[in-house]
């Protein structure tokens, strides 16, 4: 019979964070998949865990996850783990479990802990509903995408979850605070372990703080999402500014009969129909 892929989370910082479920998931399997061989053999060593293990992470995770599709094939259970929390958010897992059910193999999660969703409970903002972006593309490597990112977050209701480096923060808050303007945050830091923060602030008073105090330790950024209000009166305010018949070619351009568009016009100003129709008479 074909092995099966278990995706192990391990802690984010406090080691008592570890599910027994994984504890012995780790012990069993015939191989561990690590993202850094280094750092895990630590984890591993704290509870004696002697099963044999390989690197799996950004650089290799194409090539090597079809190396470990094929000993799964073979009858090889593999338990894969990320440096910190939950394979497969952030990390290079997601390729291995897509080659995984494209082989047939069989793929389960064992839950446990996620910096982002640990953030995300102790922010104080929304958490019914909410995105997750991880790290924003660096400006070295990808400043087109990054601003897109930015440009796309302006308008997001939802609350946001982001990850951060601490010597790229104040930078990150910069960029997020030019692009979406003021918001409520939480900036968490160092999530599970002795020096744990949790900072509800604002954009410019963590700017004012962290430019003075060096933040130190992996951060997670929770931003307050854009209201609908905000959004309906920027809308109002963006019509109101164009005229009546600019406003009607926006709708006729994209193939709406000038009735549908008069609709559509009354509509987003806030106005009836016919107050439309005689303002264009």
């Amino acid at each position: 019979m074909a092995g099966i892929l278990y995706l192990c989370a391990t802690p984010i910082g406090n080691l008592e964070d570890i599910t027994f479920r994984v504890l012995k998931t780790l012990k069993e399997v015939d191989l561990i998949a690590a993202e850094d061989t280094r750092h895990s053999i630590k984890l591993l060593n704290h509870f004696d865990i002697k099963t044999p293990m390989t690197s799996y992470h950004e650089y290799n995770k194409v090539d090597k996850a079809g190396y470990l599709v094929n000993q799964m094939k073979e009858g090889v259970n593999i338990a894969l783990i990320t440096d910190a929390g939950t394979p497969g958010i952030s990390d290079p897992g997601e390729e291995l479990v897509r080659q995984c059910y494209e082989a047939g193999i069989t793929v389960t999660s064992l839950p446990g802990p996620a910096a982002c969703i640990t953030a995300l409970t102790m922010s104080g903002l929304p958490t019914r509903r909410f995105c997750f972006e991880a790290f924003l593309p660096s400006e070295k490597g990808d400043k087109k995408e990054r601003q897109r990112i930015l440009e796309e977050l302006k308008r997001e209701t939802r609350t946001i979850v982001l990850y951060e480096a601490p010597h790229h923060l104040v930078k990150t808050l910069e960029d997020l605070n030019k692009a979406l303007g003021e918001r409520k945050i939480t900036v968490c830091r160092e999530l599970t372990k002795k020096y744990e923060t949790a900072l509800p602030t604002t954009f410019s008073h963590a700017l004012e703080y962290y430019r003075k105090e060096e933040p130190k330790g992996e951060c997670v950024i929770v931003i307050q999402g854009k209201s609908v209000e905000e959004i309906k009166r920027e809308e109002k305010e963006s019509w109101e500014e164009m005229s009546l018949e600019e406003h009607m070619g926006y709708y006729e351009s994209q193939g709406k009969d000038r009735k549908e568009a008069m609709k559509l016009v009354a509509k987003d100003r806030g106005v009836s129909k016919r107050e439309v129709y005689q303002a264009l008479l």
